[in-house]
């Protein structure tokens, strides 16, 4: 275990006293040294914490922290700063997206279902209220997993403060940055219809093989199955032959990526960070430590003056008015963080079209382990001998999937070693930017 805190350490780790109150963080390498002394034991390795068998004065006197947040649609960064020293980054991946698709999947089942002629229940709309504040689960996750960790953070350091940056994206100003006054009251469409706009736009032809008078379809440049809209922007005409034959891939997929420039790119992302902005600082507020916002200019300033370079982590690093006039980021290496879930409560799995074709077994964990769980191989030969670090998949029987080279790999029960517990985040090494979790040793 002293190697694990070695290899997953960002930079300093957190050390908690005999009473699990938190101290100073410490380098990686004092941290070794205190285990190898054995006058500290491992505590958690995400992030990487020891704690104390005796009491340390020289680590009595905690420092006070400031924690940024620089938040994100699909990617937020954290900072963790000590006056002008950044000790601890991360970078937090969302799964927001991948909710939204399992709800859409869930809802086209249950609208398939009610037009089959099988027993159901009809559909229940009338009784259903939405309180003020509500947020789709797929918006409110964000700001769950950014307060999972501000509340880990906090029992794990002495946090004082807190810095987010409060941004707000002008859409308008995004597609037309010459917009002003009473331009902001006229959308895309004044004075058109859509098929009309289109026609004149794309010149009355095919915008793919450029044929003139076909019947058009009106075709979206990304499609709608890869997170596309019915944004007028995103739409264009093609006869029927390039509509089918383009089917799901984007118009630069297809082979025309002038198609797709000459839209706009979706503003999907800057919405959901204009939505969850206010939710996130309400939910900060919470904590009741004194919360300072900051803007995205700033943000950008204060990473330009300081030279440091474009990163989640580096932009957390900057939010708000309290960046020192330098900052000492040399030596961190941060730790990447993505969203896993805790799993599904489907317990009936269906197949591509809607019908039932097995049931998941109600037990959950086996061999003392269970799905999500990192865990350490030991495979003796074969193709993937050696040692591996992976998040594991559990199976009755006994042969578990882990991922080795960035592909799926069965190793028996027998060969592996829990490592760390299911808690519904999967960790990258930081070490190596970009290195996943199966890595051998």
């Amino acid at each position: 275990m002293t190697r694990a805190i070695g290899e997953t350490a960002p930079n300093c780790v957190f050390v908690l006293d005999t009473d699990r109150m938190p101290q100073t963080p410490v380098h990686s390498a004092v941290a070794r040294q205190m285990l190898r002394a054995k006058t500290a034991a491992v505590f958690t390795c995400h992030p990487s914490t020891i704690i104390l068998k005796t009491a340390v004065p020289a680590l009595l006197a905690a420092h006070t922290h400031r924690l940024k947040i620089d938040p994100g649609s699909k990617t937020t960064g954290l900072a963790l700063l000590d006056g002008a020293t950044v000790v601890w980054a991360a970078e937090l991946t969302h799964r927001g997206q991948r909710i939204r698709d399992a709800l859409l999947s869930r809802r086209a089942m249950r609208r398939n279902r009610r037009q089959r002629n099988t027993r159901y229940r009809q559909p229940r709309f009338d009784n259903r209220t939405r309180p003020d504040g509500w947020l789709p689960p797929s918006l409110t996750s964000r700001v769950a997993h950014v307060m999972t960790w501000v509340e880990r953070l906090a029992r794990l350091c002495r946090i004082t403060s807190l810095s987010q940056e409060l941004v707000r994206f002008d859409m308008q100003r995004m597609q037309h940055a010459e917009s002003a006054g009473v331009e902001y009251q006229h959308g895309e469409l004044a004075g058109y219809e859509v098929r009309e706009y289109l026609l004149e736009k794309w010149h009355r032809t095919c915008a793919y093989c450029h044929k003139t008078g076909v019947p058009l379809q009106v075709e979206h440049v990304i499609p709608k199955a890869r997170g596309g809209s019915d944004r007028v922007s995103n739409l264009t005409l093609a006869c029927g032959p390039c509509n089918q034959q383009k089917s799901t891939q984007t118009a630069a997929e297809f082979g025309f990526p002038a198609v797709q420039a000459q839209g706009k790119l979706p503003l999907k992302d800057a919405a959901a960070v204009n939505t969850t902005r206010w939710a996130l600082y309400r939910a900060l507020q919470t904590t009741g430590l004194p919360v300072e916002t900051g803007t995205g200019g700033r943000t950008k300033y204060n990473r330009s003056r300081l030279g440091i370079a474009k990163s989640h982590w580096g932009d957390a690093a900057c939010v708000g008015a309290s960046t020192p006039d330098t900052l000492c980021v040399r030596g961190i290496q941060r730790l990447g963080i993505r969203a896993m879930g805790h799993g599904t409560r489907q317990m009936c799995r269906t197949d591509a079209h809607g019908f039932p074709k097995s049931h998941r077994a109600r037990q959950k964990r086996y061999f003392g382990m269970q799905t999500g769980d990192i865990v350490q191989a030991v495979v003796p030969k074969g193709k993937y001998a050696g040692t591996w670090t992976s998040r594991v998949v559990v199976k009755a029987s006994g042969w578990f999937d882990l991922v080795i080279y960035g592909k799926k790999a069965s190793v028996h029960q027998k060969h592996c070693t829990r490592l760390w517990a299911a808690d519904g985040y999967t960790y990258t090494l930081p070490a190596v930017a970009g290195t996943a979790m199966s890595s051998p040793r």
